[in-house]
């Protein structure tokens, strides 16, 4: 028995929304009860309707884009207390004059990125070492 062809197979809203970054509830009714086909994802993102262009532009955005455009983590935007969607001109004024908590988040992301670095090198090493020895 044949599977559904990859481009035919059917997202929830939730899905659809989250690999569109945009928050579900703001979107268009008929976005948010339908599912809707890989290919019309597809076609979304190569050619968005006005309703997806005012969303990404101006919000309410997701958590996952709040916390990216503020370059702060998830637990970080809920350890400062942001626990719903933010609009563009509500996080243009948080990077304008940043709180305490999102000054604090930000270094703290800093130190877990350059951990990430350290890490990564670190691999990167042992593996051309591995590969020295191995040849």
């Amino acid at each position: 028995m044949a599977g559904t062809p990859f481009s035919q197979q059917v997202l929830k809203p939730t899905n659809a929304a989250k690999k569109l970054g945009v928050y579900l509830p703001a979107t268009p009714p008929e976005f948010q009860e339908h599912g809707i086909t890989r290919a019309e994802l597809e076609e979304l993102e190569k050619n968005p309707p006005q309703w997806l262009d005012e969303l990404r532009r101006h919000g309410p955005h997701p958590r996952p884009v709040v916390a990216g455009r503020l370059g702060i983590s998830i637990a970080g935007l809920a350890r400062g207390g942001v626990t719903e969607p933010l609009t563009t001109e509500q996080i243009d004024e948080l990077r304008d004059d940043p709180p305490a908590w999102l000054l604090a988040e930000r270094e703290t992301a800093a130190k877990v990125r350059e951990e990430e670095d350290r890490v990564k090198a670190k691999a990167a090493e042992q593996a051309e070492r591995q590969a020295r020895r191995a040849r």
